[in-house]
Protein backbone atom coordinates (compact mmCIF):
# COMPACT_ATOMS: atom_id res chain seq x y z
CA UNK A 1 0.00 0.00 0.00
CA UNK A 2 1.35 3.55 -1.03
CA UNK A 3 0.47 5.84 1.33
CA UNK A 4 2.03 9.81 1.08
CA UNK A 5 3.21 11.08 4.53
CA UNK A 6 2.74 15.07 2.98
CA UNK A 7 0.87 17.14 0.86
CA UNK A 8 -1.19 20.76 0.91
CA UNK A 9 -4.48 20.67 0.13
CA UNK A 10 -5.65 24.62 1.04
CA UNK A 11 -9.09 25.84 0.16
CA UNK A 12 -8.48 29.44 0.35
CA UNK A 13 -5.30 30.65 -1.83
CA UNK A 14 -4.80 34.34 0.24
CA UNK A 15 -2.77 36.93 -1.13
CA UNK A 16 0.56 35.35 -1.25
CA UNK A 17 2.02 35.35 -4.81
CA UNK A 18 3.36 31.81 -3.98
CA UNK A 19 -0.30 31.32 -3.27
CA UNK A 20 -1.75 32.50 -5.93
CA UNK A 21 0.48 31.87 -8.27
CA UNK A 22 -0.20 35.67 -10.24
CA UNK A 23 2.75 37.98 -11.46
CA UNK A 24 3.00 41.02 -10.30
CA UNK A 25 0.34 43.94 -11.12
CA UNK A 26 -2.15 41.07 -11.69
CA UNK A 27 -5.21 40.89 -9.47
CA UNK A 28 -5.76 37.41 -7.76
CA UNK A 29 -7.75 34.74 -9.20
CA UNK A 30 -11.59 34.67 -8.29
CA UNK A 31 -12.19 32.32 -5.38
CA UNK A 32 -12.90 29.00 -6.48
CA UNK A 33 -13.12 26.02 -3.94
CA UNK A 34 -11.00 23.19 -4.14
CA UNK A 35 -11.00 20.61 -6.37
CA UNK A 36 -10.40 17.54 -5.32
CA UNK A 37 -10.23 15.51 -8.29
CA UNK A 38 -6.96 17.15 -8.94
CA UNK A 39 -5.36 15.80 -5.70
CA UNK A 40 -6.91 12.19 -6.65
CA UNK A 41 -6.25 12.43 -10.62
CA UNK A 42 -2.06 12.81 -9.66
CA UNK A 43 -2.37 9.92 -6.60
CA UNK A 44 -3.82 7.48 -9.12
CA UNK A 45 -1.68 8.31 -12.11
CA UNK A 46 1.33 7.44 -9.69
CA UNK A 47 -0.37 4.12 -7.85
CA UNK A 48 -0.87 6.30 -4.99
CA UNK A 49 -3.46 5.04 -2.60
CA UNK A 50 -3.61 7.51 0.40
CA UNK A 51 -2.69 11.01 1.13
CA UNK A 52 -2.12 12.94 4.16
CA UNK A 53 -3.33 16.58 3.16
CA UNK A 54 -2.97 19.53 5.86
CA UNK A 55 -2.81 23.34 5.08
CA UNK A 56 -0.06 25.27 3.83
CA UNK A 57 -0.37 27.36 7.13
CA UNK A 58 -0.61 30.67 5.92
CA UNK A 59 -3.97 30.09 6.67
CA UNK A 60 -5.31 27.34 9.26
CA UNK A 61 -8.57 25.42 7.75
CA UNK A 62 -8.93 22.25 9.72
CA UNK A 63 -12.48 22.56 8.57
CA UNK A 64 -11.85 22.37 5.37
CA UNK A 65 -9.69 19.19 6.20
CA UNK A 66 -11.92 17.52 8.16
CA UNK A 67 -14.78 18.02 5.31
CA UNK A 68 -12.19 16.96 2.87
CA UNK A 69 -11.10 13.56 4.51
CA UNK A 70 -15.07 13.00 5.58
CA UNK A 71 -15.82 13.33 1.98
CA UNK A 72 -12.62 11.04 0.72
CA UNK A 73 -12.10 8.67 3.92
CA UNK A 74 -10.31 5.72 1.84
CA UNK A 75 -7.67 8.06 -0.16
CA UNK A 76 -7.19 11.02 2.38
CA UNK A 77 -6.11 11.27 5.92
CA UNK A 78 -5.67 15.10 7.74
CA UNK A 79 -3.68 16.83 9.64
CA UNK A 80 -4.89 19.66 11.39
CA UNK A 81 -2.87 22.65 12.70
CA UNK A 82 -2.76 25.24 15.91
CA UNK A 83 -0.91 28.35 16.87
CA UNK A 84 -0.22 26.68 20.29
CA UNK A 85 0.09 30.89 21.21
CA UNK A 86 -3.81 30.82 20.62
CA UNK A 87 -5.80 30.41 24.07
CA UNK A 88 -7.99 27.86 22.42
CA UNK A 89 -4.99 25.25 20.86
CA UNK A 90 -5.35 22.55 23.11
CA UNK A 91 -9.22 22.50 23.06
CA UNK A 92 -9.08 23.47 19.04
CA UNK A 93 -6.95 19.79 18.98
CA UNK A 94 -9.11 17.37 20.80
CA UNK A 95 -12.12 19.11 18.48
CA UNK A 96 -9.41 17.65 15.56
CA UNK A 97 -9.08 14.60 17.14
CA UNK A 98 -12.67 14.19 17.86
CA UNK A 99 -13.76 14.63 13.89
CA UNK A 100 -11.03 11.73 13.31
CA UNK A 101 -7.63 13.94 12.18
CA UNK A 102 -4.89 11.66 12.84
CA UNK A 103 -2.21 14.20 13.50
CA UNK A 104 -1.26 17.58 13.70
CA UNK A 105 1.36 20.15 12.00
CA UNK A 106 3.37 22.44 13.34
CA UNK A 107 4.66 25.51 11.47
CA UNK A 108 7.16 27.06 14.63
CA UNK A 109 9.17 29.52 11.70
CA UNK A 110 5.25 31.01 9.85
CA UNK A 111 3.72 31.10 13.35
CA UNK A 112 6.71 33.21 15.67
CA UNK A 113 8.07 30.41 18.17
CA UNK A 114 10.77 27.88 18.52
CA UNK A 115 10.16 24.22 18.70
CA UNK A 116 12.23 23.99 22.07
CA UNK A 117 9.52 25.90 23.58
CA UNK A 118 8.76 23.55 26.50
CA UNK A 119 6.43 25.96 27.83
CA UNK A 120 4.44 26.67 24.96
CA UNK A 121 4.89 23.17 23.36
CA UNK A 122 4.51 21.02 26.24
CA UNK A 123 0.68 21.30 26.71
CA UNK A 124 0.47 20.77 23.04
CA UNK A 125 2.14 17.23 22.98
CA UNK A 126 0.28 16.36 26.68
CA UNK A 127 -2.88 16.50 24.46
CA UNK A 128 -1.69 14.87 21.25
CA UNK A 129 -0.40 12.00 23.96
CA UNK A 130 -3.51 11.99 25.52
CA UNK A 131 -5.59 11.44 22.18
CA UNK A 132 -3.50 8.78 20.32
CA UNK A 133 -1.80 11.95 17.70
CA UNK A 134 1.16 12.24 15.20
CA UNK A 135 3.34 15.47 15.53
CA UNK A 136 4.57 16.93 12.52
CA UNK A 137 7.19 20.09 12.76
CA UNK A 138 7.20 21.54 8.78
CA UNK A 139 10.74 22.02 9.31
CA UNK A 140 13.07 23.85 6.68
CA UNK A 141 16.72 24.93 7.87
CA UNK A 142 15.77 27.81 9.52
CA UNK A 143 16.72 28.19 13.44
CA UNK A 144 12.96 28.38 14.51
CA UNK A 145 12.31 24.57 14.03
CA UNK A 146 16.03 22.89 13.69
CA UNK A 147 16.05 19.30 14.22
CA UNK A 148 17.89 19.76 17.49
CA UNK A 149 15.24 21.93 18.68
CA UNK A 150 12.46 19.74 17.54
CA UNK A 151 14.00 17.00 19.53
CA UNK A 152 14.52 19.09 22.67
CA UNK A 153 10.52 18.66 23.19
CA UNK A 154 9.86 15.19 21.22
CA UNK A 155 12.30 13.23 23.36
CA UNK A 156 10.09 13.70 26.59
CA UNK A 157 6.88 12.13 25.17
CA UNK A 158 7.99 9.02 23.48
CA UNK A 159 4.55 8.27 22.89
CA UNK A 160 4.15 10.45 20.79
CA UNK A 161 5.02 9.91 16.96
CA UNK A 162 6.82 13.09 15.56
CA UNK A 163 7.60 13.98 12.16
CA UNK A 164 10.64 16.29 10.69
CA UNK A 165 9.57 17.43 7.81
CA UNK A 166 11.69 17.88 4.65
CA UNK A 167 13.90 16.21 6.84
CA UNK A 168 15.41 19.88 7.58
CA UNK A 169 16.16 20.41 4.31
CA UNK A 170 18.77 21.50 3.14
CA UNK A 171 21.38 22.38 5.36
CA UNK A 172 19.42 20.65 8.37
CA UNK A 173 19.71 17.33 7.04
CA UNK A 174 22.40 16.31 8.69
CA UNK A 175 21.07 16.94 12.16
CA UNK A 176 17.89 15.51 11.19
CA UNK A 177 18.89 11.99 10.47
CA UNK A 178 21.36 12.47 13.94
CA UNK A 179 18.11 12.92 15.88
CA UNK A 180 16.19 10.24 13.84
CA UNK A 181 18.95 8.06 14.51
CA UNK A 182 18.96 8.64 18.60
CA UNK A 183 15.69 9.27 19.60
CA UNK A 184 13.12 7.13 18.98
CA UNK A 185 9.99 8.46 17.93
CA UNK A 186 11.17 10.60 15.54
CA UNK A 187 10.87 10.49 11.73
CA UNK A 188 12.22 12.19 8.96
CA UNK A 189 9.97 12.95 5.62
CA UNK A 190 11.29 13.08 2.43
CA UNK A 191 9.45 16.21 0.38
CA UNK A 192 11.54 18.91 -1.05
CA UNK A 193 15.18 16.92 -0.05
CA UNK A 194 17.56 16.15 -2.68
CA UNK A 195 18.29 12.85 -3.82
CA UNK A 196 21.34 12.34 -2.04
CA UNK A 197 19.76 13.14 1.10
CA UNK A 198 17.37 10.34 1.27
CA UNK A 199 20.34 7.96 0.27
CA UNK A 200 22.62 9.60 3.21
CA UNK A 201 19.07 9.08 5.17
CA UNK A 202 18.46 5.49 4.59
CA UNK A 203 22.34 4.59 5.13
CA UNK A 204 22.13 5.58 8.25
CA UNK A 205 18.63 4.81 9.51
CA UNK A 206 17.74 2.13 7.09
CA UNK A 207 14.15 2.05 6.12
CA UNK A 208 12.00 2.52 9.53
CA UNK A 209 12.42 5.83 10.10
CA UNK A 210 11.91 7.00 6.57
CA UNK A 211 8.59 8.33 5.31
CA UNK A 212 7.89 9.29 1.76
CA UNK A 213 6.06 12.58 1.34
CA UNK A 214 5.62 14.79 -1.97
CA UNK A 215 4.01 18.07 -0.82
CA UNK A 216 1.71 17.98 -3.51
CA UNK A 217 1.13 20.25 -5.84
CA UNK A 218 4.37 21.98 -4.97
CA UNK A 219 5.65 18.94 -6.59
CA UNK A 220 3.74 15.53 -8.00
CA UNK A 221 3.76 11.87 -6.93
CA UNK A 222 5.43 9.95 -9.78
CA UNK A 223 8.58 12.66 -8.89
CA UNK A 224 8.69 11.32 -5.22
CA UNK A 225 8.20 7.59 -6.01
CA UNK A 226 11.25 7.85 -8.76
CA UNK A 227 13.22 9.29 -5.85
CA UNK A 228 12.74 6.62 -3.80
CA UNK A 229 13.10 4.20 -5.87
CA UNK A 230 16.54 5.46 -7.28
CA UNK A 231 17.58 6.26 -3.31
CA UNK A 232 16.01 2.75 -2.13
CA UNK A 233 16.74 0.16 -4.29
CA UNK A 234 15.57 -2.37 -2.23
CA UNK A 235 11.79 -3.45 -2.97
CA UNK A 236 11.06 -4.61 0.78
CA UNK A 237 13.08 -1.61 2.33
CA UNK A 238 10.77 0.70 -0.23
CA UNK A 239 7.86 -0.80 0.74
CA UNK A 240 8.57 0.42 3.89
CA UNK A 241 9.04 3.82 3.03
CA UNK A 242 6.46 4.34 0.33
CA UNK A 243 3.55 3.67 3.00
CA UNK A 244 4.07 0.71 5.51
CA UNK A 245 5.86 2.84 8.11
CA UNK A 246 3.03 5.13 7.48
CA UNK A 247 0.50 2.46 7.84
CA UNK A 248 1.83 1.97 11.85
CA UNK A 249 2.28 4.98 12.65
CA UNK A 250 -1.78 4.97 11.97
CA UNK A 251 -2.46 2.19 13.25
CA UNK A 252 -4.07 0.71 9.89
CA UNK A 253 -4.35 -2.56 9.26
CA UNK A 254 -2.18 -3.25 5.89
CA UNK A 255 -1.67 -6.98 4.07
CA UNK A 256 1.60 -6.79 2.60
Amino acid sequence: MIIDAYNTTQDVRGRSDYLTGVRRGEAPPPYTPFDPQRILDSMDAAGVDMAMVCSLAQRIENDFLIDLVAAHPDRFFGFGQVMPQDDDAEREIHRIADAGLPGLKLHPSLHGYIASDHGLLDPIFEVCRERGLIVLFNSLDDAFCSPFAIEEVARYYPEVPTIIAHMGAVWNVPDAITVAERTENIYLETSATLLSDVKRAYNRLGPDKILMGTEWPGSDFDIERLKIRKAIPDDADRAKVEGLNMARLLKLEVTV
